[in-house]
């Protein structure tokens, strides 16, 4: 890449500020025609992340994948069946794209994410067992199976990491439970290490969501009248960025100290921040609003189409993530000072957000299983 081109594509300053940019969506015709590819080699696009509500868009929206489904189902293969053959087929594809990046970057970057089934989010065994099947499957380096940050998720990374499974947590919301995020990446290299096994190219990210977060307390801010409305206000809009900073302040810590140091000298490497749920809710806030104070070393922003473009037309790049660390940490203590409790909010959106993708993994089986239907009504008896 030029620097002429660089200056050109703002997307680009974001990865020579050391952030990489990743895209929150994933489809067949998006590898088919082309499409990731230019996003690769135009604007920088470094990873993917994809989940139930992502495939479920791609697969019931479109026809791309209706003689796979035809001829997975006169295979004698059911729904769920249908559906890992699907999305570990287009996962393949896409991390085969990135496959010359993670080369290139001796696997800093490149990866391609595939999520457990949503019903397995409180289910340790089933959560393991599954990432397995999903991981042996894809058999790709460059592949993240993602585990939510539940309670019940927390012994499934440790478990994982310490069997070379690369891992994307997902579902994170509270900075209590990022830690014990951490602590469990830590504890599977420690595992591993242990057994005498490599831990150079074990990968994770912690992908912390964020405009749920102000989606969900903003309304209880704005309900708050008398004496502390003024303060509620001011906290309107910023607990989720707020979250944010602190969360890379931690990760500084964590990764600073001497248990990590002990790791990173056989090799290990830090288990990145993933800014997701970046695109913004609120049509009265900017459009970039949790990209450009997010901007920092070390981390990744996972954006939809719409704010990939949006950035590169007119976004601002500079690094801004250290940038007041202290307010971000005051604004969250007085969110209490309001009666609100964040940790209480951030396990409701754990709650809403397994639910979230329940409901379009549900409905994509349920369509997968009418479309098996079809095809065998199709089939002549006996052929």
């Amino acid at each position: 890449m030029t620097m002429n081109s660089m200056n050109k594509n703002l997307l680009l300053k974001l990865e020579s500020f050391g952030q990489s940019v990743w895209l929150d969506s994933l489809s067949r015709y998006a590898i088919t025609s082309g499409q990731l590819k230019r996003l690769i080699d135009e604007d920088g696009l470094s990873g993917v992340t994809s989940n139930p509500s992502i495939f479920e868009k791609a697969i019931v929206g479109s026809r791309d994948y209706d003689e796979d489904i035809r001829a997975l189902a006169l295979k004698g293969k059911a729904a769920d069946e249908i559906y890992q053959a699907l999305t570990v087929r287009d996962i393949q594809m896409a991390t085969d794209l990135f496959r010359p990046l993670y080369d290139r970057l001796d696997g800093k970057d490149g990866f391609v994410s595939l999520e457990v089934s949503p019903h397995l989010a409180n289910d340790t065994d089933g959560t393991i067992a599954e990432a397995r099947r999903f991981w042996a499957a894809v058999n790709r380096p460059n592949a993240f199976i993602k585990v939510p940050a539940t309670r019940e998720g927390l012994p499934a990374i440790t478990q994982l990491i310490s069997e070379g499974i690369n891992v994307n947590i997902t579902l994170l919301f509270g900075l209590p439970r990022y830690r014990g995020v951490a602590e469990a990446y830590l504890a599977g290299l420690e595992a591993r290490m242990a057994q005498g096994k490599p831990v150079k190219n074990v990968a994770s990210v912690a992908s912390f969501f964020l405009s749920r977060i102000d989606v969900l307390v903003d309304p209880m801010l704005e309900k708050i009248k008398g004496e502390k409305a003024e303060l509620a206000a001011k906290l309107h809009g910023q607990i989720a960025v707020a979250s944010a900073k602190v969360a890379a302040k931690i990760y500084e810590e964590i990764f600073s100290s001497e248990r990590f140091k002990r790791l990173a000298s056989s090799g290990a490497r830090t288990q990145r921040l993933l800014w997701a749920s970046t695109s913004t809710k609120n049509p009265n806030f900017p459009d970039l609003k949790y990209v450009e104070p997010l901007i920092g070393p070390d981390t990744i922003n996972t954006v939809p189409l719409e704010t990939l473009y949006a950035y590169r037309d007119h976004g601002q790049p500079e690094i801004r993530l250290p940038d007041g660390l202290a307010e971000a940490q005051t604004t969250l203590n007085r969110l209490a000072d309001v009666g609100i409790d964040l940790e209480v909010v951030t396990q409701q959106l754990e709650n809403e957000g397994i639910e979230k993708f329940n409901k379009p993994y549900d409905f994509l089986i349920a369509a997968l299983e009418k479309a098996r239907g079809r095809a065998l009504a199709r089939c002549p008896s006996g052929s």
